[in-house]
């Protein structure tokens, strides 16, 4: 019994919160997250970053552990890479597949994380949530992920609308970010913001991410 004890005030040091969020749009799809890095009650990071180019049509957002999470983004862009030269380009699907077999192997001793994945496929938005497990998830409009994504699902349920403009989606994604970051102490410090579209994968100004909370 002490053993587990302790183990359990271990595992509780290491949890990090945050919140994550990702939507369809007419174009494509909107990626975004607060920037705020935690280990319990210490802010760790003002800055760091959670959402990543995978490839020119794929994002993903991170949530949890940020060793774990930075490491699968190097495994998942090493291995879009080899797929592309080795045959074609992974659709957004085939990433989130190869994204959930890696996490499903290591389910014995799991990536604490859970993942948004979006992407455009023959111009159309394409959304992932991911689970520790490798439990793959699509969705049609929206989803959220971390301690704050209760705060974002608010918002989402509230404002968002079928085939919604690309520029109302990214305001709804920075107002389900904000509101996520009003209530949640381990979301804050700043929004940032990615869209994805058959043009590629663009990363917002922050003079804009400002403009949609004004």
């Amino acid at each position: 019994m002490q053993n587990k004890q302790i183990e359990d005030k271990d595992v509780e040091g290491f949890k990090t919160g945050t919140t994550t969020v990702g939507l369809t749009t007419e174009d494509g799809v909107i990626l975004a997250a607060d920037k705020r890095a935690s280990m319990g009650r210490l802010t760790a990071s003002k800055y760091a970053k959670k959402v990543y180019r995978l490839d020119d049509n794929i994002g993903l957002t991170i949530a949890g552990s940020v060793g774990d999470a930075q490491k699968i983004v190097r495994i998942m862009r090493s291995q879009l890479k080899l797929h592309r030269l080795d045959t074609k380009e992974l659709t957004v699907k085939g990433a989130g597949t190869l994204l959930a077999n890696i996490l499903h192997n290591h389910k014995m001793m799991p990536f604490f994380n859970q993942f948004v994945l979006g992407g455009v496929n023959e111009d159309k938005g394409v959304l992932y949530d991911l689970d520790p497990a490798g439990g793959l998830m699509k969705h049609e409009k929206f989803t959220a992920t971390g301690s704050g994504s209760q705060m974002a699902y608010g918002v989402f349920e509230d404002g968002y609308e079928e085939e919604m403009s690309h520029e109302e989606g990214k305001e709804l994604a920075v107002r389900a970010v904000q509101s996520a970051m009003e209530r949640d102490t381990a979301s804050g410090n700043g929004i940032m913001v990615a869209e994805i579209t058959s043009d590629g994968y663009e990363v917002i100004e922050e003079k804009e991410v400002k403009s949609h909370l004004e």
